[in-house]
């Protein structure tokens, strides 16, 4: 028979906005429960985060177990398991989890983020770990001493992994679609202009993954030939080509969404259309910024947001608890 339990509020995901949410809403006495499979979110494989006030340099993941660390200390319990289904059941929601245990909570916030684009390319799925990567930060090191890798991607994320990888391979090819980078930070761009290993091919996409089962990727065939060759010979290609935010739950629960960003749209509360719905993080359009500095302030205000919610419906938290007043500290 599947776990059923009650909670004032469930938090779908285990990144930044999370555990921000979990930190406030534990200060605020609310019954809550995590629930996610994956650990940190995009901060954990971030690599080095330089940006985050009051930490100096940091690795994502440690970054991520302090917010953890300090979720656990308030006894927030974390339910190991993705969230599948959820829907209105009268006051509440009814929130199932991938293991089959089910959460009835009174208001939810979701900070599932976003998943990471593929190019779709035949044997992409299955060369996956086998010279395909969508983490540079993660498995650059592996790379050492190796002739070449690619990164396929424009972004912040693109030029991190070409300048990343360009400390372990060779030779590092950065190859994007458009004419010029897309809007990467421009201290990146001088990093990566003074990284003489690093060769740009604009205006250029991957057509083709070149290998085989037994031996995983050797190379990609190019849509516009560089150095009179359309194909690279590689140790390792990274798809750094962005990501989009997780709408299967938030469909679920009729969210509306950015119809020119595909986010869930939340107003400066972090609420969405759906009373007791709130989101934060990655997936929503509540700020361009996509930050862990942003997702922990927008999962705090969630928290608040929920609270105020869950204080006009019976619950444990109305009946047995102070109310916390919210707090700068």
């Amino acid at each position: 028979m599947s776990e059923v339990r009650e909670a004032d509020l469930l938090i779908a995901g285990q990144g930044a906005a999370a555990f921000a949410a979990a930190l406030y809403a534990a200060r605020y006495q609310m019954d809550t429960v995590i629930a996610s499979e994956q650990f940190g979110g995009e901060t954990a494989i971030g690599g080095m985060i330089e940006n985050y006030p009051g930490t100096g340099d940091i690795d994502g993941f440690e970054l991520m177990m302090k917010f953890k660390e300090q979720v656990d200390h308030l006894e927030v319990p974390t339910l190991n398991s993705n969230v599948t289904g959820a829907k209105a059941d009268g006051d509440r929601f009814r929130i199932e989890l991938e293991d089959g245990s089910v959460v009835n909570a009174l208001s939810v916030i979701l900070a599932v983020g976003r998943e990471r684009r593929k190019l779709s390319l035949p044997n992409e799925e299955e060369w996956t770990g086998k010279g395909v990567s969508y983490c540079s930060t993660c498995d650059a090191p592996l790379y050492r001493n190796k002739d070449s890798a690619a990164v396929v991607g424009g972004g912040n994320a693109a030029v991190e992994g070409a300048i990343l990888l360009a400390k372990y391979a060779k030779t590092v090819y950065l190859v994007y679609r458009g004419d010029t980078l897309f809007r990467p930070e421009p201290i990146l761009l001088k990093v990566l202009a003074k990284t003489e290993n690093v060769k740009v091919l604009l205006e250029t996409e991957v057509s083709e993954l070149v290998g085989s089962d037994e031996a995983g990727l050797t190379g990609v065939n190019l849509t516009k030939p560089f150095e009179g060759s359309d194909e690279l010979t590689l140790d390792g290609l990274f798809i750094e080509a962005g990501a989009d935010p997780r709408l299967e739950v938030p469909k679920q629960l009729g969210l509306e969404t950015n119809p020119n960003t595909d986010e869930v749209h939340v107003d400066r509360m972090q609420k969405t259309n759906v009373p007791g719905i709130y989101a934060a993080g990655d997936l929503t359009d509540g700020t361009d910024l996509k930050q862990t500095i942003t997702a922990a302030a927008q999962g705090a205000i969630s928290a608040l947001s929920a609270y105020t919610h869950v204080m006009e419906h019976p619950s444990k938290l109305g009946e047995e608890s102070e109310p916390v007043a919210a707090s700068a500290d």
